[in-house]
């Protein structure tokens, strides 16, 4: 609200909105998500991708076949596939033997 006194110069007056928003604690910068990776909860930084994910674990990505929600993700499209709350993530590794 503003408004103009006596003298003619322009008041203005901010209500409690606006120093909630001056003096809001600044935590939803690092928001987390909750997906079920390989049947165990797990958060993750929000906003991540496939691949982000892969690399975040340390594991080889041509190494690593991806699910996520019961849909498999071809290697080539992991930059664009982003994670979402709830997701259901499985990662399987090749492993060799005999």
């Amino acid at each position: 609200m503003s408004w103009r006194d006596r003298s003619g110069e322009l008041r203005v007056v901010r209500g409690p909105g606006f120093w909630n928003d001056v003096f809001r604690p600044r935590t939803l910068l690092h928001r987390t998500l909750k997906i079920v990776l390989n049947g165990s909860p797990m958060d993750v930084a929000d906003a991540i991708v496939v691949d982000e994910l892969v690399e975040t674990l340390a594991l080889a990505p041509e190494l690593v076949a991806v699910e996520v929600n019961g849909e498999l993700v071809a290697r080539a499209e992991r930059e664009g596939v982003q994670l979402a709350e709830g997701d259901d993530v499985e990662l399987v590794t090749l492993v060799g033997g005999g």
